[in-house]
């Protein structure tokens, strides 16, 4: 018996011992393990899919491009790219060359899987990225760590888009292609397929997905960068992996914060969240300017938004500092331009700015008078003949028409509360004035089929929450070709003379020169103002201080890839 109890006890003994090992050992894995709140999960893990900003997220940890932008300049380096890259005016020809990488298998990173890229994109025209790539006619591989890149014609955008997607590795995506191919939908095959472990080089690699929970992205050995000094900034990752939790509302993930389950939110935090927030010793809390656009746009294709006097009459009305103060509650900048004021090389500061330090009724008398001297008359004018506002009612067309009622879509209110309080005060403004103005709330979805697919609309408020440092999208979004359905001119704006220095600056391969030409696209639009700029709320995030350091602040916030390479746990 006493035998039994002996062995039972040095069971019992080596049991705990073993159990205190493990919880030891998972005490010192957690501490290396960073835990991240997503708002949502992720959509899918299939890169030319991936449209959602959290798939994006993970998919940025992966896969990484040939270059990228330094966080304090915005300037574009070498990322897996070794050097800058060689252009040749003779041959329109860009030669790069690959920095040694391992993808995250172990096999090499060579110049065939850029060329596999590529080509890929190009023969299925994967839309998020075709546009980029569709003026490269050739792409020669010299050598394993060698690519030349033959265009067309000089195309400004091949360094700071094309050159900045991401690449694939030709192992991994050859068989999925080749399927793709035999598919009635080639396309479609491609983009349905389903992702389950990607194959990347950046500094994390996906070890487990439990969709709903959470995903495990574990250090991936193999990432180039890792002890590497680039630009100034010696890289990790310093952490042995990411812990991404899903939350479904800003709620539960601010709890959870607080509470320490996590160390970072990744996602935009409400300005109503802050002064809980603040109350606590180990939360820090950033606030970064975006790269975003929040907008009033125009169908200037049909009367009475084809006038651009009457849109600069409206742009007049507009009080963004109002706007900003008390429906941001003073978080976020107000745009004066297309171009974010953050984006400093390519904002034109000298560019028009409707009612700037206008008083209201100062507001409704320049607007008055604009339109008044452009033919418009009212059944009773906002402005009496003693120079007094008044209640204006039935404005009437130069032609002697009454204005028609007209309606300002806007998201509802759940999905995004500032444009929908912004439309319903706008409309407020130019009643004042006459203008029937009916603001109407519209999901998401159907708001966009109207405005973009079917341009059955007056005017709307919308947004680009994050967009490219390069201001390509001035051609984009107002190029007259673009003007047709499902295309990126929502508006129907159509100027010549913009068309033609949109087209030049595609191919001013002389940076100087193109911001230059892009200054001047921002003085056209500012003042025909088929959109009218808004604001740019200001991202606010918080982190736990207690547990990591070491983020990295940028345009856009602290969730980027230095910040992953830098952020080191605290502590021995």
């Amino acid at each position: 018996m006493s035998k039994i109890f002996n062995r039972t006890f040095c069971f019992v003994i080596m049991v705990v011992i073993l159990l205190g090992f493990i919880i030891s050992c998972g005490g010192k894995q957690d501490a290396l393990t960073l835990k991240i709140g997503l708002a949502e999960e992720p959509r899918t893990l299939n890169i030319w899919l991936a449209s959602d900003a959290n798939s994006n997220k993970i998919l940025s940890l992966i896969y990484q491009p040939l270059y990228l932008r330094d966080p304090d300049t915005l300037t574009l380096i070498p990322w897996l790219a070794a050097d800058k890259p060689q252009f040749d005016p003779e041959t329109t020809s860009y030669t790069v060359r690959l920095r040694p990488a391992k993808w995250s298998d172990g096999s090499d990173v060579t110049s065939d899987d850029v060329a596999f890229t590529a080509n890929l994109i190009k023969e299925f025209r994967v839309p998020r990225y075709y546009s980029r790539w569709k003026f490269v006619k050739k792409i020669e591989t010299p050598d394993k760590y060698t690519v030349r890149f033959y265009l067309e014609t000089p195309q400004a955008i091949f360094e700071s888009r094309t050159l900045t997607s991401s690449i694939v590795p030709k192992s991994q995506w050859t068989q999925i292609a080749q399927e793709a191919r035999a598919q009635q939908k080639p396309l479609r095959a491609l983009l349905n397929y389903k992702t389950e472990m990607p194959v990347g080089c950046g500094p994390f690699m996906l070890k487990e997905w439990r969709r709903g929970t959470y995903l495990y992205l574990q250090k991936n050995e193999h990432f180039f960068g890792n002890g590497r000094r680039i630009n100034g900034r010696t890289l990790g990752p310093y952490v042995n992996s990411l812990l991404f939790k899903i939350y479904g509302t800003s709620d539960v993930a601010v709890l959870a914060l607080k509470k320490g389950s996590i160390d970072m939110f990744w996602w935009g935090i409400q300005p109503g969240y802050l002064e809980d927030l603040g109350r606590q010793n180990n939360i820090k809390i950033f606030f970064s300017e975006q790269s975003a656009l929040y907008f009033m746009g125009f169908n200037v294709r049909k009367p009475p938004f084809s006038d651009a006097r009457l849109r600069q009459a409206v742009a007049v009305l507009i009080d963004k500092q109002f706007i900003i103060t008390r429906i941001l509650n003073g978080y976020g900048t107000r745009m004066d331009s297309i171009v974010p004021p953050g984006n400093q090389y390519w904002f034109c500061p000298d560019i028009p700015r409707p009612g700037e330090g206008l008083k209201r009724n100062d507001r409704i008398k320049k607007a008055y008078q604009i339109l008044h001297d452009a033919g418009y008359t009212w059944v009773e004018p906002p402005v009496d003949e003693n120079g007094k506002v008044v209640a204006g009612k039935g404005i009437r067309l130069p032609d002697g028409r009454l204005m028609e009622n007209f309606t300002i879509l806007t998201p509802p209110a759940d999905y995004d509360p500032h444009r929908a309080i912004s439309g319903t005060i706008i409309q407020e403004w130019l009643r004042a004035l006459g203008m029937p103005a009916y603001c109407r709330p519209m999901a998401f979805g159907a708001l966009l089929d109207q405005v973009k697919g079917r341009h059955e609309f007056d005017t709307f408020i919308l947004g680009y929450g994050k967009m490219h440092i390069d201001p390509d999208y001035l051609r984009n979004f107002f190029h007259s070709a673009n003007d047709k359905k499902r295309g990126w001119n929502m508006s129907g704006y159509k100027n010549p003379e913009f068309d033609r220095i949109a087209v030049e600056s595609s191919s001013a391969m002389n940076r100087v020169h193109r911001r230059r030409l892009i200054w001047k696209m921002q003085k056209i639009i500012m003042e025909d103002l088929p959109y009218i700029p808004l604001y740019n709320p200001a991202l606010i995030q918080a982190v736990r201080t207690d547990t990591f350091s070491g983020w990295v602040e940028t345009l856009g916030g602290i969730g980027n890839i230095w910040s992953f390479c830098q952020i080191r746990p605290n502590g021995p």
